[in-house]
């Protein structure tokens, strides 16, 4: 099928917006590698595999924790390839019954089922040319999976209720949260459908892993979300600062993208105080420690507690003290101990 230049929106799984007519209407808006921020080698590393897979039309599969980027991720794939032209069509898998799912997909004659007043095109066929992203590929029913493999086999379908083969040109990007090898040793996918999606892995880190990116991060999505709310916000106060960088962002990203927006809302003026954000997010609980710093002992904690804390205050040991409670001579000492002992990792404190 020839490809055509196409809007497709969807009141299933949210909308999908063709990469060239969205940067006609908002040419500043972040596509492509410059969306996935952050100075970390794991997503720099990510950076990399995006550049150099995309293009090409090989099928990618990505993992990662819910609000890690994945459709961020998807996205850029889409943009720097050769079918950027075209349109980058996405389907949540998982906000489906199984009977939507497959017309969703692959379209339907009239009268195929209960309700189908007309014949509708699937989302293969609105993507012919350019790239369909299936997020929550995890949770797509065995029948299902059946008319998927077949399509990423012979690059054909047909429309529920229809017996017309219908060929197209698309690019498959598959996203997950889940363990794909676990849930094909479980019975619950297809073997050949996982190594059919898994010709090219690239996996997401949660925010927790590179935590050095939250500053960038958090600073970034202030601007976006100052301008737009038409708020003079224009930066952290140092206490909430520190909110930010210790806190364990189960959420990943998108918690943090919605902690932010809540402050820029709330905030009185030009800065965000601890006040304007989520009280939960000064309360570190062991378990929430824990996860920072699996199995660490005390030394180790308090190593990060110091060495986040100075970053947020940028470096300065007296504010430091004020916010842990300890004396600055003790600070000092321990960053010492810290320099000395090349135990700084990946901290960035100015020397004062």
């Amino acid at each position: 099928m020839r490809p055509r230049m196409q809007l497709w929106e969807s009141g299933f799984g949210g909308s999908t917006v063709n990469a060239h007519r969205r940067n006609a209407r908002h040419p500043n808006a972040p596509n492509g590698l410059e969306a996935i921020l952050g100075t970390h080698a794991s997503i720099e590393r990510v950076r990399q595999l995006i550049a150099q897979v995309a293009p090409t039309a090989v099928t990618v599969l990505l993992s990662g924790e819910t609000g890690t980027g994945k459709e961020l991720a998807a996205s850029a794939l889409h943009v720097l390839s050769p079918r950027a032209r075209w349109p980058f069509v996405k389907l949540h898998c998982a906000a489906l019954v199984e009977s939507i799912l497959e017309s969703e997909l692959f379209g339907h004659e009239k009268g195929a089922f209960t309700g189908a007043i007309a014949r509708r095109e699937g989302r293969f066929q609105h993507a012919d040319g350019g790239t369909l992203f299936l997020d929550e590929i995890a949770e797509i029913p065995p029948t299902t999976q059946i008319k998927l493999l077949r399509f990423l086999q012979e690059r054909e379908f047909e429309r529920v209720g229809s017996n017309e083969t219908i060929r197209v040109d698309v690019r498959l990007v598959a996203a997950t949260n889940r363990d794909l090898r676990e849930a094909v040793a479980a019975g619950r996918f297809r073997e050949d459908l996982f190594y059919r999606l898994n010709i090219v892995h690239i996996e997401i880190p949660p925010l927790r892993e590179r935590r050095t990116d939250i500053r960038l991060l958090a600073q970034a999505l202030l601007r976006r979300l100052a301008d737009q709310h038409g708020r003079p916000v224009d930066g952290f106060a140092p206490e909430a600062l520190e909110m930010l960088l210790t806190h364990s962002w189960p959420g990943n990203v998108r918690e943090l993208e919605n902690a932010i927006e809540r402050a820029v809302v709330m905030a009185s003026d030009r800065w965000i105080q601890p006040e304007h954000l989520e009280p939960s997010l000064g309360r570190q609980t062991p378990a929430a420690i824990d996860s920072l710093i699996p199995g660490a002992r005390m030394a180790e904690i308090e190593r990060i507690a110091i060495l986040r804390t100075l970053e947020a205050v940028g470096g300065s040991t007296s504010r430091a003290s004020r916010m842990l409670g300890i004396s600055t001579r003790k600070i000092q000492y321990r960053l010492r101990e810290y320099r000395e002992g090349n135990l700084l990792g990946e901290a960035t404190i100015p020397r004062r």
